[in-house]
């Protein structure tokens, strides 16, 4: 049923369309954003949206090293035990988003908490990469 009331017009003047309760609505060239959205007509790609996927949380982990050891050494461990990395002393530490490797750092003490200052970022090139 419709209303009697017209809805108000919009900044550009044309009358503004219904709001569904509560979620907000978006176009789809708003969502997929520039890597699949037409070109215009000075050669240049839509600008992203990232407003919508700014505020999602991502996981960030970093990787010291790793090693291989059985079960049967595994099972041995005790408080104490040590043990030994395939990563040098020095060497930097893999920073991971989501489990995909993004930079390479190093640890850090930031008032009394552990931090990383990263040494060098992974290009997106390379990232996607390591996808296959």
């Amino acid at each position: 049923m419709e209303s009697d009331t017209p809805n108000p017009p919009n900044e550009a003047g044309e009358p503004a369309a219904e709001e569904s309760a509560g979620a907000p609505q978006y176009a789809p060239d708003e969502i997929i954003g520039a890597a699949s959205a037409p070109e215009s007509a000075g050669g240049t790609r839509a600008d992203v949206n990232l407003d919508l996927v700014l505020d999602i949380p991502v996981d960030v982990s970093l990787r010291v090293g790793s090693t291989e050891i059985s079960i049967r050494d595994l099972v041995s461990l005790v408080e104490g035990s040590v043990i030994s990395l395939d990563q040098d002393a020095g060497a930097p530490m893999d920073v991971l988003v989501n489990g995909t490797l993004i930079a390479h750092g190093e640890i850090v003490v930031v008032d009394d908490q552990y931090g990383v200052r990263l040494t060098d970022v992974v290009s997106p090139a390379e990232r996607i990469e390591q996808l296959h």
